[in-house]
């Protein structure tokens, strides 16, 4: 016997490689972005390296950057004049501001003195150098 009003019908199904395509373009871009292989910005410089270099994990903080001819404070350029002027708008009233320099291994001596000393001046006593550990 036949039967004309029933046709088989197809069971729909979820296509699974366009979403493994996803998936791992998502894992290779959170990877590059997590091996800093994506270039951030700011100034480029090698650190000098020491053996006893310690992880600094202060609350307050400022991140000073000085190359061979520029200088950044947390990532904005500033030029010598301003660096103390943006500290003091940054400084919190009764929280001690730590300053971390990130100084490129060619920058002079005389360059990284004349930074330090003035921060001295002006108060700001917490002051560290970031250095690569060996």
């Amino acid at each position: 016997m036949r039967s004309w009003g029933n046709e088989k019908r197809n069971k729909p199904h979820i296509e699974l490689i366009p979403m493994i395509d996803v998936m791992m373009f998502l894992l290779v871009f959170f990877v590059l972005i997590s091996l800093n292989v994506i270039p951030s910005q700011g100034l480029k410089t090698q650190l000098p390296s020491a053996t006893t270099a310690q992880l600094l994990k202060p609350q307050n903080k400022a991140i000073i950057t000085i190359s061979t001819d520029q200088m950044q404070l947390d990532g904005q350029n500033v030029n010598f004049d301003q660096l103390i002027s943006q500290l003091n708008a940054q400084k919190k009233d009764g929280v001690q501001t730590s300053v971390i320099i990130n100084s490129d291994k060619d920058v002079s001596v005389e360059k990284l003195v004349s930074v330090m000393d003035q921060l001295r001046s002006h108060g700001f006593n917490s002051i560290s150098l970031a250095a690569r550990k060996l």
